[in-house]
Formats: structure tokens, sequence, C-alpha cells
């Protein structure tokens, strides 16, 4: 049975340490400076549980001790200290961080990883299941052209000016907003603005737009550097959400005061389980000579796991840092080292047991193609 710390008590790590729990393979251990959240998960799961300040790195590599890997569901600043414990503990890293220096940092740090200890960032759904699903769509093409990513977690029930509900880490929604986001264009890796290149497109009847947004990109500007004329990354909202979002950053200035836009977030925009995680992504180039486009349109619902309800963002974050996880165990990808979500084979993710929650997915059938406006 492998030994698992997964730091952070919020939703999406009760719902990781839930999913490893139930698969019988894991002892888990959930660790968080709130005391009284552990008490609360204790009593509905039965896992260890440790209060721990993660920026004391002796007590966390203390905490370590005897784990086999730590996955952190925190916000991404706290990445660093964890990832270095780990490193000083012998144990392999997992995270969920869409932040582009923060895995700078992280793959700085696995260079000096023993020999079975990896350092996987980036884990969860975007980046994380987008780029493994991308990257295996390229493969078929003898020429790549262009690569579109377009991923959204959006309220079923959209009933407030912005359309939009709060699912996930708002500190992580803000980094996405106000963080230059890498692209490459015309075959050269580029930095783009946040909140800028708004589309729209249809999918099932619904309208919907997309802008730039960081991190969702993961490492295939790098791998993909050299090999693709254009590849870029956007988030989906429902149309005016961004003119909205780009009013209060832009105009009011709030992106450079993130604490106060955070403030005003969380106390004006309720939070739902009741979401759908659509993910959108079209590769075109040759193909035997002739120019072809695929895509892959899904969509992903709340789902009844374990007797509670889970939001559709927690299914597949959790679920995507679960299958790699489990992946690294049954010894399916690079044994040491940094390790980049397209090193994952898309396949034998789908077939694992965690990865299985993207292949219920409810597929569309007809995409609009996404169209600049």
């Amino acid at each position: 049975m492998h030994r698992v710390l997964v730091v952070g008590v919020g939703k999406i790590g009760q719902s990781v340490a839930s999913l490893l729990h139930h698969s019988g393979d894991y002892a888990v251990c959930v660790a968080d400076r709130d005391a009284v959240a552990l008490q609360r998960l204790a009593a509905r799961l039965p896992v260890e549980t440790a209060v721990v300040d993660v920026h004391d790195e002796a007590d966390l590599a203390t905490l370590l001790a005897g784990c086999d890997a730590v996955i952190s569901a925190l916000s991404f600043e706290a990445n660093p200290a964890i990832a270095r414990a780990a490193l000083a503990a012998g144990a392999s890293y997992f995270d969920l961080t869409e932040d582009v220096a923060t895995t700078r940092a992280i793959r700085d740090i696995a260079g000096q990883a023993v020999d079975g200890q990896v350092f996987m960032p980036q884990c969860g759904l975007a980046p994380g299941f987008i780029c493994i699903l991308a990257h295996h769509m390229c493969q078929g093409f003898d020429q790549i052209e262009k690569v579109k990513m377009r991923v959204g977690a959006l309220p079923c029930y959209p009933s407030n000016m912005m359309l939009y509900n709060l699912t996930w880490s708002t500190d992580g929604l803000i980094n996405e907003y106000c963080n230059p986001c890498e692209v490459i264009r015309d075959g050269r890796r580029q930095e783009a603005l946040p909140l800028e290149g708004l589309e729209s497109f249809s999918l099932d009847g619904i309208q919907y737009e997309a802008f730039n947004t960081s991190g969702g990109l993961g490492t295939l500007c790098e791998t993909l550097d050299g090999r693709v004329r254009s590849l870029n990354y956007k988030t989906v909202r429902y149309e005016g959400h961004q003119y909205l979002m780009a009013f209060l950053i832009k105009s009011l200035d709030l992106g450079r005061k993130r604490h106060l836009l955070k403030q005003i977030l969380e106390e004006a925009v309720p939070i739902t389980k009741q979401d759908v995680v659509l993910i959108f992504c079209t590769v075109s180039g040759r193909k035997e000579g002739q120019l072809v486009q695929e895509s892959d349109a899904r969509k992903i619902y709340q789902a009844k796991l374990y007797g509670e309800t889970w939001s559709s963002i927690q299914v597949t974050t959790a679920a995507g840092v679960s299958a790699v996880v489990d992946m690294h165990f049954c010894g399916q990808l690079p044994a040491t080292g940094f390790v980049r979500q397209e090193d994952t084979d898309f396949r034998t993710f789908m077939a694992n047991r965690f990865g299985r929650h993207f292949a219920v997915a409810e597929r569309v059938a007809e995409a609009g193609t996404p169209r600049e406006t």
C-alpha cells in the first residue's frame, strides 16, 4: 500500500483524499493548518490528519518521512516549499498549479531528484488533462498547423450579470486572469495578454466566449516549439463575462490590487456545485498531403460519488491528479525527475480507474469553430 500525503483540506484536497482512500491501495494522510476542517474531514472519511504549517519546511519534511508521495492541493505560492520538503524526504511530488513561475521553480528542484523520485506539477484539468489530450491528438499528424485548447468550468444555471459562479480557487482564477499567457504564433513562442483574443463559438446550441488566460498550456509551448505554427489556450465562459472582468481588472486597476479583487469576488459571487466542465480541443494540419482538422469536445457534469455530490470541477481536478499518481506507482510514467503532462500516454490515462471519469463525459457531437471577434 502506498502512503500519500495530501496537503490542503479544501474541496479538491478532500476529493483527492477520498478517491485514493476508496481505491483501497493508498494510505492517505491529509495535512493543513486548519484543525477544525481536518476534524470535519476525519468525521466522514477514515484517513489520517495532521496540523502543519507548510511554510515550516522542516516540520513538513518530518511529516513526509515514510511517505511515497505528496500531493499539493494548495494555492501555487505554497508549492515550492512543499517540493523542497518532498526532495528532502525522498518523496515524489505532484501539484495542481497553473502558475508558470511556480512550475519553473519545481523544475529546478526536480533536477536534484533521486532515483525513482518524480516531480510532476500542473496535474488536474487545465493544465493537466487538456495537455494530455492535445498532445495525443497531435500525434496523428504529419505536420501540425494549429492547436486550440479551450476549457471552462461553468455554472449550469447562471443567474448573475457575470454569468459565473466560483467553483474553485479564487487565487488561481485571478492568477489566470492577470498573468501573461504563453502562446506560439507564426511559429514563434510569445507572450499574449490575458483577457485578450476574445472569440465566440457554439456547442449544443449554447453560445460561449473564450479568451486568453495564463497557465493552461502547461509545458506544451516548449514541447511543440518548432513543430506547430499556432498554439494557444483560452478559458471558456458564457458571453459577456470577459467584458465585466476586463472592466474590474483593467479599467478599475484591480489587477494590481489582487487582494481586493479576491475579497470582492468571494463576497459577491456565490459558490456552486451545480457546474459543468467544458473541454474543447481542435488540431489541424497535414495528413498524407491533405489539410485536416480534428476536434474533441466533451462536457462533464457533477456526480454522486461515495454518497456525496461532487461538482464537475472537483471530479475532473481530483481525477486528473489521482490518475497520474496511480500511473506513477504502476510504472507508466518516466521514473525520475521532472515529468510533463504530455509525458502521459492518453490511452493509458483514460483506461486508469481514476482517469475513467473523463471517459464517461458527455461527448458533444458538433462543435462550431471558434472565431475571434
